[in-house]
């Protein structure tokens, strides 16, 4: 046997080991649904469903079988943060890097440039959706986009379709628990986009019984049991002060310079794994009397490492103080701020009207156009539309955010009375003449 019939055997022995592969997971293992047909008029296939679906491996089956039967190709993997791209869409037990591993064409994975390389020259690029700039430059022949409604920026999906250019018809699989927000919205109109819905039950062959006999009892006809587990769009809700439509109008990017940032905390109680979360939100106000939601640091942890939390927002953000709400928590915020940092100017605030009440004025911000989120907050902004004063529940992120902004409109008059004889300076955001060129601050140029 020549070397070339050797070459040509083991190809061809390769070939036979990929088609049976693919064709054990299209017709033995996978739910019809599951397999996104070769069909050309779709160029977006939209999998909305709960949780424990089979949204991933779906993806990842069909992004690897893309990128092994087409050599050459450049497939993106985009996901909400990059370790949510490596260790779910890529290293994950039913991720990418596995399922090449058994089609025998995984050349390299790089897990630190988050970069695969496939036996037939094809890529496969990992991306945060936390840095869209970064799918400003490279083109793709398709891609995955992993958990699309959660994602903080969504011009990241925009800027990667403007580089989906390659090949003779470039195609794209999103898999999410569907949230109502605009861009899902929108996706589910599209003429393009084939959806298919699905819930945590329909693969229940491939879950533990008594799990979801606990999902069921547990969140069964409740709102966010519809949405996690039955994967529907819920609506707003009746009642709320805040609506889908009342965020989106006046969301943005990036925020302005800012002449007053806060860091607000609504503690949890306890620290147990049935705690609630302790809200962490950050928020700013500009020159002009507008208020940005700057970002939602929340968590449920110890008293320790929430308070680490928001000693490091401030210190990222450059803050001016720290809100701390004391009904629950009392001193003890301030005795766990000045542990970690002594310096931190702190500012205890008490409950002594109801959640509506101060919830309110607030609200109106949102419908006078005054208040704006920077990028997505998915979580806090379900919990503002979906609370009313009948919900009987405590919306920890939600009730920070209300504490941060009461704070900054406090100080309104004050901030809006300077800006009208001076300009605040976006490094230090220390107050200057209206004339001047530079920071007398910290000599930052000015009004550039």
């Amino acid at each position: 046997m020549t070397a070339t019939q050797s070459i040509a055997k083991s190809q061809g022995s390769q070939n036979s080991l990929i088609a049976a592969r693919r064709i054990r997971w299209s017709h033995q293992l996978a739910r019809a649904e599951q397999v996104p047909t070769d069909n050309d008029g779709w160029n977006t296939w939209l999998i909305l469903a709960g949780r424990g679906y089979g949204k991933t491996r779906a993806a990842a089956e069909w992004i690897a079988w893309n990128a092994t039967r087409n050599a050459n190709t450049r497939w993106a993997i985009v996901a909400p943060t990059f370790s949510d791209a490596r260790d779910t869409c890529a290293e994950g037990v039913s991720g990418v890097v596995n399922i090449l591993r058994e089609y025998g064409t995984l050349k390299d994975w790089n897990r630190s440039l988050g970069e695969i390389v496939l036996t037939n020259g094809s890529r496969i690029k990992l991306f945060s959706a936390e840095e869209p700039d970064r799918l400003r430059g490279p083109q793709h022949h398709g891609g995955w986009f992993d958990e699309l409604a959660s994602f903080k920026y969504p011009d990241t999906f925009d800027q990667y379709k403007l580089g989906l250019r390659l090949g003779e018809h470039p195609q794209t699989i999103i898999t999410t628990t569907p949230r109502p927000i605009k861009q899902i919205r929108e996706l589910v109109k599209r003429e393009d986009v084939h959806v298919v819905r699905g819930s945590t039950f329909d693969n229940a062959a491939n879950l533990s019984a008594n799990a979801l006999d606990e999902l069921r009892a547990r969140y069964e006809g409740t709102r966010l049991g519809r949405q996690e587990l039955y994967g529907e769009i819920i609506d707003d809700v009746d009642g709320a002060l805040w609506s889908r439509d009342m965020i989106e109008a006046t969301r943005v990017t990036e925020e302005p310079p800012l002449a007053r940032i806060v860091v607000a905390i609504d503690p949890a109680v306890t620290s147990g794994s049935e705690s609630d979360e302790t809200g962490i939100i950050v928020a700013g106000i500009s020159n002009d009397g507008h208020y940005y939601v700057l970002e939602d640091c929340t968590l449920k942890a110890s008293p320790d490492q929430w308070a680490r939390t928001a000693a490091d927002a401030f210190t990222h953000w450059n803050a001016d103080r720290v809100i701390g709400e004391t009904n629950n928590g009392g001193d003890m915020i301030e005795l766990l701020l000045r542990q970690v940092n002594p310096q931190i100017p702190y500012k205890k605030v008490t409950a002594t009207r109801g959640k509506l009440v101060r919830a309110e004025p607030v609200a109106a911000l949102y419908e006078q156009g005054r208040a704006h989120h920077v990028g997505m907050h998915t979580k806090l902004e379900e919990q503002m539309c979906n609370w009313t004063q009948g919900s009987g529940d405590s919306p920890d992120r939600m009730d920070a955010m209300v504490w941060a902004l009461h704070e900054l409109m406090g100080n309104q008059s004050a901030i809006i009375g300077l800006a009208a004889l001076a300009q605040f300076c976006p490094a230090c955001r220390m107050p200057a003449p209206k004339s001047a060129t530079s920071c007398p601050s910290c000599n930052q140029p000015l009004g550039v």
